[in-house]
């Protein structure tokens, strides 16, 4: 990867929308090159997909929460396939510490969080924290600063 891709990254994260023609003119290249350096970066699978951020708030899931579970690693074939596919499970993480994994999850109430963690029980005990806001939600990642400010160390 050079800057030009870096540059490419950079602005498709901010917006994965941007026609072609305006995003070769950000990074100085024709419409067909940037175009080719984008399906390398996807077939090298540094571009693995794209997706719309939505309010969670405004779709009806306004309780964020984050879940910490001690799972016995011999139910985690049971227990991936499960999150995975539970449509309220916004991320699941393996970590290290006393819990195995950190879920982040969101509801349309702190009932069916209760009853989802009820289900997460069957797995192991489990540790809870409710968002009340986010001071820094989530964002892209600053990939051209990070890689320029470790070339200048």
């Amino acid at each position: 990867m050079d800057a030009i891709d870096l540059k490419i990254i950079t602005v498709l994260q901010e917006n994965a929308r941007i026609p072609l023609k305006n995003l070769a003119e950000k990074v100085f290249l024709s419409s067909p090159a940037t175009a080719a350096r984008i399906e390398r970066l996807e077939r090298e699978g540094i571009i693995i997909g794209y997706s719309a951020k939505i309010d969670l708030k405004k779709v009806g899931l306004p309780i964020t929460a984050f879940i910490n579970l001690e799972l016995n690693p011999e139910q985690k074939p049971t227990f991936y396939p499960f999150v995975r596919e539970h449509p309220n499970v916004l991320e699941c993480n393996c970590v290290t510490g006393r819990y195995s994994q950190h879920l982040k999850v969101a509801f349309d109430s702190t009932e069916s969080l209760d009853t989802f963690i009820g289900e997460l029980n069957a797995f192991g005990h489990t540790e809870t924290q409710i968002s009340f806001s986010s001071p820094k939600p989530h964002t892209e990642v600053g990939i051209e600063k990070i890689l320029s400010e470790k070339t200048e160390e």
